[in-house]
Formats: C-alpha cells, sequence, structure tokens
C-alpha cells in the first residue's frame, strides 16, 4: 500500500464520518483499477478500526443481480466491508442524521461456520455450502454519500465499500439445507406499499454463487473467509431511497422478515 492509497482513504473516511456528500477524489488519488479499489477499501477499514468505529464483521455484494446490475450500470460483483457496529438485528430505528442519503435492499445473507480458505482450486457451490452455518433475511442499509454517485467511477465506489452503511438481518436459520434457496421468493415494503420483489436464483442462479465469487476473490488476495463471518448476498430489489419517518419491511420466503425506522 502506497501513501497515494492511503491518502485515498484518509479522504473518503472524513467524508463519510462527516455524513457529508463526498466529492470526486483528485485525479492522483482516484484507484486506477479494481486491484487499487481495494487496497484502498483495506486502509479505509484500518482507519475506522484504529479510530475506534468498529472492526469489519462481515461483507457485502453488490451488483450481483440483474436488476441492480442495470440500475447501477456495473455489469459485475462488487465487495465491501461490513462494520460491526452497523449489523443491527430484527426491528431497529435508524437516525437519518447518521446518513447522508439512504437507501434500502432486500438481501439474503449468511454467516460461516468454517472458514473457506484459499485452495488448490476456485470455490464453487458444492466447496462453499457446507461453510454455511445459517441464513437470514436482511435489507441492507445503502448510503448515497456523494455529490453525484453517477459520475463517480466503479474503482472509486469500491474503495468506499460501495455504498455500503449497514444491514438489519432477521432471525438466523441453521437448518436451510432443505431449503430450495434458489426458488424462494423475496419483498420489499416501504410504509405498507409494495416497491419490488424478486427470486433468490436472481442472485447469480443461485445466492451461493455470489458467496462462492467472494470466496474466490478473497482467496486472488490471499485471504479466507472466516468462520462467523456475515455476508449480504445481493439484493433481490432495485434500491429504494428513504426519508424520514419510513418504514421498511422486507421477507424472504423460509427465511423470515426484518424491518427498518428511519428516524
Amino acid at each position: 500500500m502506497n501513501n497515494l492509497e492511503k491518502e485515498a482513504a484518509r479522504h473518503l473516511s472524513a467524508g463519510r464520518l462527516r455524513h457529508a456528500p463526498i466529492p470526486h477524489l483528485s485525479d492522483h488519488l482516484r484507484p486506477a483499477d479494481l486491484t487499487a479499489a481495494y487496497t484502498v477499501q483495506d486502509a479505509l477499514h484500518g482507519l475506522y478500526r484504529d479510530g475506534g468505529h468498529g472492526d469489519q464483521a462481515g461483507y457485502k455484494i453488490g451488483c450481483t443481480t440483474p436488476v441492480m446490475q442495470r440500475y447501477l450500470g456495473i455489469g459485475h460483483p462488487c465487495a465491501g466491508g461490513l462494520l460491526a457496529p452497523t449489523l443491527h438485528r430484527q426491528a431497529v430505528s435508524l437516525p437519518m442524521g447518521d446518513f447522508c442519503r439512504p437507501g434500502v435492499e432486500c438481501e439474503i445473507a449468511v454467516r460461516l461456520g468454517a472458514d473457506l480458505p484459499p485452495g488448490a482450486r476456485p470455490h464453487d457451490l458444492e466447496s462453499v455450502t457446507p461453510a454455511v452455518a445459517a441464513v437470514a433475511a436482511a435489507i441492507e442499509i445503502v448510503d448515497d454519500r456523494y455529490q453525484d454517485y453517477t459520475t463517480f467511477d466503479t474503482p472509486t465506489l469500491i474503495a468506499d465499500d460501495f455504498f455500503g452503511a449497514g444491514c438489519v438481518l432477521g432471525p438466523w436459520r441453521s437448518h436451510w439445507q432443505s431449503l430450495d434457496l434458489a426458488a424462494l421468493g423475496g419483498r420489499m415494503a416501504i410504509n405498507g406499499e409494495p416497491v419490488g420483489t424478486g427470486i433468490g436464483s436472481d442472485i447469480m442462479g443461485h445466492p451461493f454463487a455470489a458467496l462462492a465469487w467472494l470466496a474466490n476473490h478473497a482467496a486472488a488476495r490471499g485471504r479466507p473467509l472466516v468462520s462467523g463471518t456475515v455476508i449480504l448476498l445481493g439484493s433481490l430489489v432495485q434500491t429504494n431511497w428513504v426519508s424520514a419517518g419510513d418504514v421498511v419491511d422486507i421477507e424472504v420466503d423460509a427465511l423470515g422478515s426484518a424491518q427498518a425506522r428511519f428516524s
């Protein structure tokens, strides 16, 4: 990691902690490619940890479904980190002041019960499935913390955890093995009004295909996914931006529900 990558991380961190729109990085600080983007992301997580803002407890994976790839115009998965203080359980009230412009997504989450280390062969559905200890429905909380995200390049968005701002987890289901996760339907409503639906197979054909992608992504960087890690696998519906007073409910068949209120 070079000094420019560390400086880029400090710039992103400062804007994020102020809950103020982040301007474009200067040309000399902008990550040149995806490799540099994830290096800046690592530095960002180090700043949060060292500043007392929380350790990384998991990952979110963006752009794993056609609806989100079309929405953002990005045709490949993008990984970001989840900080421990931003992982919420069940119904939760979230202050609008903690965000710039919060949004919500309907997701399937997993919690690992075993490590997924780099191996001689790439990970696939067969290799990652035994490592999953539990599955849950989840709301991903995203934040548009940019002066105009549509003009930001993908490496910069990845460097800043790809809009990630936390999640609300429904109850964990440890006996999920009999479920056809690809066939499960998910739905989201805001203030009781339906805003989107999807099915598990929208996530790269099967939700665990996204987990395999992340395991291979981590392996390429010489890292394991470790037991206890929480991973959001991608949104079944398009991002919906919320306002103060909104109540968001999501439900995934056989997995349960989660709720978030924005105060």
